[in-house]
């Protein structure tokens, strides 16, 4: 009898977690047989959606934004990080018909974000702090938060140019900017080098009762995060049909630059998580407790993984 526990894992088709698509293809192509699992993941639109879905136990674990994951924990969700889905990978777009040249061009104007609990938040705030400008309500700038996928629109839209630009990961970014609707503004790992932004968490009661499946969940992810970073034209050509985006917008978001997201450094380190809960208790403001780091962050997998 297989007794083999179902990965139901939640995520969004975004760059940033692109190495689960590679996990799966290698998966469906039976490259790679799992032993100790059977993987089953859930494509969701928006980051409410899926966070709802890890809250009602439809899905046991979940690629999500650092800070909506340390958020779930500080709730009392048994939820433990246990890897990076990568570093770096978002980029500022600035709307063409706001006609922005320079940063300060922004004030007065709309900036959309995916998730008020995200480092896209932190990343904002960080670059308009480091420029004088002040964010919120009826302040030089205001933040809209908006689904990944419905930003372009918003900004096509948009023939006023209130909104100022838009904030996000890939392939959003690059496909306003093919579409001739805006310009790349700022990439965020010139904002915060080497940021992570989007982790896998896990259920405890899997960690707890399947180890064994979580570590050879694990073990693909690390190694699917290399090949992306040794064999871009391949995946890039896997990113077509995890993406929906045309081979050469996933290869420039995989290429130009070449960090301008990275997979093969996915070992948590608290000292990154340390600096996202100080910003987002002392200057986003979106959190006003904080968490016991050591006890969310888990890196006995990743480690025994290989990953660095």
């Amino acid at each position: 009898m297989d007794n083999k526990p179902i990965l139901r894992i939640g995520y969004l088709n975004i760059a940033d977690h692109l190495i689960l698509g590679i996990t799966e293809r290698k998966v469906l192509k039976k490259e790679e047989v799992f032993k100790y699992l059977h993987l089953k993941t859930t494509p969701f639109i928006d980051w409410h959606t899926l966070s709802l879905a890890l809250s009602r136990d439809e899905i046991n674990a979940a690629f999500m934004l650092a800070p909506l994951a340390m958020d779930h924990f500080r709730k009392g969700e048994d939820i433990r990080l246990v890897l990076l889905g990568h570093r770096n990978g978002s980029v500022l777009i600035a709307n063409k018909s706001a006609n922005i040249k320079t940063i300060q061009d922004l004030k007065g104007k709309d900036i959309l974000i995916p998730f008020h609990l995200s480092t896209h938040n932190i990343l904002l705030h960080k670059l308009l702090n480091d420029h004088n400008l002040e964010i919120g309500i009826g302040k030089d700038v205001e933040v809209q938060t908006v689904a990944p996928s419905k930003m372009p629109t918003h900004v096509e839209i948009d023939t006023e140019g209130t909104i100022g630009g838009f904030l996000v990961a890939e392939p959003f970014g690059s496909n306003v900017i093919k579409a001739g609707l805006g310009d790349e503004f700022e990439l965020s790992k010139n904002i915060w080098p080497g940021h992570p932004c989007c982790v896998l968490v896990v259920k405890t009661d899997i960690i707890r009762y399947f180890p064994n499946a979580v570590q050879e969940l694990t073990n693909s992810l690390v190694k699917s995060g290399r090949f992306i970073k040794e064999n871009t034209e391949e995946a890039a050509r896997i990113g077509v049909f995890f993406l929906n985006q045309d081979i050469n917008v996933v290869k420039s978001i995989l290429n130009s630059p070449a960090d301008r997201i990275t997979t093969d450094h996915l070992m948590p380190q608290v000292k990154d998580f340390e600096q996202i809960q100080n910003y987002i208790v002392n200057v986003t403001g979106n959190i006003y407790e904080k968490i016991n780091l050591d006890k969310f962050i888990y890196t006995g997998f990743a480690s025994q993984a290989g990953a660095t």
